[in-house]
């Protein structure tokens, strides 16, 4: 299965890029990972929501270009529905099962994703209420992905 992380944004902090690049690592001898950044607007501070709406469509415009139509496409967002690490990889294994063999994770920019993007997304997850930063979420992302395969595998993994 090729799984597919789009993301607003490139990655500044060596140490982030460092754990990507580990986590991209180990999840290759479980499937084919792939990882796509667009660019970011940037957003002024007290950006009215008209500013916001802006940049959040035109964000979403680079992120469609990159969405293949036999994709499954998970984006992510606050309100989606939370999974424990076991549900993530049941689904993920029974997407295999169904005959998925893309699915693509899109992660938004720091104001989110945009209403196009969110119309092209086959299933919401949300990894918590809480905010985190972008960057930090494809860490995060890839890691469960990862835990995701050491489940399917029946591989032991950290609880």
């Amino acid at each position: 299965m090729k799984i597919t992380i789009l993301t607003v944004g490139k990655i500044r902090e060596k140490y982030l890029r460092d754990a990507i690049a580990e986590y991209t690592k180990r999840l290759s001898k479980y499937c084919k990972p792939e990882i796509i950044e667009v660019a970011d607007e940037k957003t002024p501070d007290n950006a009215s929501e008209t500013v916001e709406e802006n940049i959040r469509t035109k964000e979403g415009e680079r992120l469609l270009k990159y969405v293949r139509d036999d994709a499954y496409v998970i984006t992510l967002e606050i309100n989606g529905k939370q999974l424990s690490s076991e549900e993530l990889a049941e689904k993920i294994e029974k997407l295999g099962v169904q005959g998925t063999s893309h699915i693509m994770f899109i992660i938004g920019g720091s104001i989110g994703l945009g209403k196009e993007v969110l119309a092209r997304s086959d299933y919401a997850l949300s990894f918590s209420k809480m905010t985190f930063p972008h960057q930090l979420m494809r860490v995060i992302l890839l890691e469960q992905v990862y835990r995701s395969y050491r489940i399917i595998n029946g591989e032991p993994y950290h609880k």
